[in-house]
């Protein structure tokens, strides 16, 4: 599970240094299916909150679930696509940890959940992107807040836990089911780095493994290089936190990938198929988070320095 330094409160117990801790209760769905509800009440959404709560001090084991009972718990009451949560920086997770910033203080550590408003619209910042409706697995994220020395051992524990026994409760799982008015067929939880490789081996499984180092690299070591170089793909270049991609005319294309084809009906085939590959590519990158940035490139250049 991820964590990352937060900025102290201000208040007296909170001064020592504080991490956050990313997670999320997936749900996969019946397939075909979809929920009925983008988000939950406040009251249904604290309902949640308290399961969840109770489901990791279990998962914890005797000797983290001391350390957990040390961190705030905060977690939004709707539920989003995977992509939407694995995007650089982890906004999903910023936003919680902005919104906990605000929440009013306590002596203690504290459950605290977020949802619609009276009218049943979601506050701006957790709202989901609707364009990304549709798949079979939403995440409810949520974070674990509080001292450094207690988050770093909660990560730890769960990074081996939820993968080998992640499973929510049964009253979990129907609480949310319920009150999302979904079909959920299973219900568990999912460290960040978890989702990250459920979502890698989806990708190879469909024929885009390719394209994930990028990602991974935009997530995790954001301010480092990656290319995918490796024909008859396109060729990208994440850097400086955005991609670059070889927008190759016909001939460039030619030049780079059929050098030796002579029918012009092969070559505008190829070229099509690569320019329907390239899109595919982009579109995914964006619904990512990730800004694409398309570099000209002819049969005179060198692609790799173009993108440099």
């Amino acid at each position: 599970m991820t964590t990352e330094p937060t900025a102290a409160s201000g208040h007296a117990h909170d001064q020592a240094p504080r991490r956050v801790v990313r997670g999320a209760l997936a749900l996969e769905l019946v397939p075909g299916s979809q929920p009925g509800r983008a988000a939950l009440r406040q009251t249904e959404a604290g309902a949640l909150a308290e399961r969840v709560g109770r489901d990791l001090a279990t998962l914890a084991g005797d000797v983290a679930a001391r350390d957990l009972a040390a961190l705030d718990l905060v977690l939004a009451g709707a539920h989003y696509d995977p992509a939407e949560m694995l995007r650089p920086g982890w906004p999903l997770h910023r936003r919680l940890e902005e919104l906990h910033a605000r929440a009013p203080q306590a002596a203690g550590p504290r459950v605290i959940a977020f949802g619609a408003d009276a009218e049943g619209v979601v506050p701006l910042p957790l709202r989901a992107e609707l364009e990304l409706h549709g798949g079979p697995l939403r995440v409810v994220p949520f974070l674990l807040v509080g001292p450094a020395a207690q988050a770093t051992a909660v990560a730890e524990a769960f990074e081996h836990a939820l993968l080998e026994r992640g499973m929510a409760g049964a009253d979990t799982a129907l609480t949310a089911q319920d009150s999302f008015e979904a079909k959920v067929e299973h219900a568990r939880y999912l460290t960040a780095y978890d989702l990250a490789a459920m979502m890698a081996l989806q990708y190879r499984h469909v024929g885009l493994g390719a394209l994930w180092p990028l990602l991974e690299t935009a997530l995790l070591a954001p301010d480092e290089d990656a290319w995918l170089d490796a024909p008859p793909e396109p060729l990208l270049r994440y850097v400086d936190g955005a991609v670059r991609i070889a927008a190759f005319d016909r001939a460039g294309w030619q030049h780079r990938y059929a050098p030796d084809e002579r029918d012009p009906v092969r070559i505008d085939r190829g070229f099509a198929h690569f320019e329907a590959r390239q899109r595919q590519l982009v579109a995914i990158l964006k619904v990512h988070g990730l800004d694409v940035h398309g570099v000209p490139c002819s049969a005179t250049a060198d692609p790799r320095e173009a993108l440099g």
